[in-house]
């Protein structure tokens, strides 16, 4: 059994040399994997103040939709009673026809992300796969359009639709057709840019494989290439629709009868009418216009992750 060293033997550690001073301070020991915690706690309150901060609205509105009341004056952040009056009253409204604002919606958006994203993936093809004289003056040329405020645009687009509706009525002003005919005229510049970024990370020679097979540049586009750009497809559709289920400015210069008005132009219309009459049917119609956006976003999330990061590749 092996003997303690003396205090003067070889080998032996001096107890000073042990035993810390008063002024040394002893290295905290932290386990393996585990991070310290010193200087973490800010960091969780940060998040819980931008988590209220962001919820806040939403807690408002919800509250103001289920308060029996319905007026601005009576509205609080939290609850008190719980009705679906408010609803009920909008529904009913003959003065104010919500469903009518929310078929317009469909119709706008639904028909417009779809039209767009054809678009949007037909002119990235012709950039992204196709070599021909212009292509790069076209890319600058959309670039550069996108420098310009939309709000430039609106006296001409107004004038320009005016004309037209006295000679082809049904795409004139005061028409859903007429509206979507000029988000269409939009549907270039950002969503090219973005779809040719994906178009470019994939391989050319799955395209001159199928063109030696006899496959056309049509064919190539419709039965190969759509199908592996998926989900920049959805990327672009969650991008359009929510831009134009919440476009506002110009379906209220474009849309002018009550029933043509599109879901966020209607909506406005209570607050014009009685803002603190109408202040619970507002909510209620908000709640309710929001839940399209949503069910897109979380049914494609998965898309639009993959999209937008593998997109900006390149």
């Amino acid at each position: 059994m092996s003997q303690p060293a003396a205090a003067g033997a070889p080998g032996a550690v001096p107890a000073e040399a042990i035993t810390p001073s008063a002024g040394q301070r002893t290295a905290e020991v932290v386990p393996v994997g585990q991070k310290p915690r010193t200087g973490v706690w800010w960091r969780h309150a940060l998040a819980i103040l931008a988590l209220v901060w962001a919820l806040f609205p939403v807690m408002f509105v919800v509250s103001a939709a289920l308060n029996p009341a319905g007026t601005l004056n009576s509205a609080s952040p939290i609850p008190t009673s719980f009705s679906l009056k408010n609803f009920t009253d909008l529904f009913a409204s003959t003065t104010f026809p919500f469903w009518s604002w929310f078929q317009n919606s469909l119709i706008i958006a639904g028909l417009g992300t779809f039209i767009q994203v054809f678009i949007g993936a037909a002119a990235a093809f012709a950039f992204s796969r196709l070599r021909w004289k212009g292509r790069r003056p076209g890319l600058m040329a959309l670039l550069l359009s996108q420098m310009f405020p939309a709000l430039l645009a609106f006296p001409a687009l107004y004038l320009m639709f005016l004309r037209i509706g006295d000679v082809i009525p049904e795409i004139g002003l005061n028409t859903l057709w007429g509206l979507l005919l000029v988000y269409l005229g939009g549907s270039m510049g950002a969503n090219v840019w973005l779809l040719k970024g994906y178009f470019d990370t994939i391989p050319k020679e799955l395209d001159e494989a199928a063109m030696m097979d006899g496959a056309s540049h049509a064919r190539i586009f419709f039965t190969m290439t759509l199908r592996l750009v998926a989900p920049i497809l959805a990327t672009v559709g969650i991008l359009a629709f929510v831009a134009l289920w919440g476009e506002f400015m110009l379906a209220s210069i474009f849309l002018l009868d009550q029933e043509r008005r599109t879901l966020g132009v209607g909506l406005y219309s209570l607050n014009l009418a009685d803002r603190n009459k109408y202040f619970g049917m507002f909510c209620a119609g908000a709640l309710i216009a929001s839940l399209p956006p949503v069910a897109v976003y979380l049914s494609l999330q998965k898309q639009l992750i993959g999209g937008l990061t593998q997109g900006s590749v390149k």
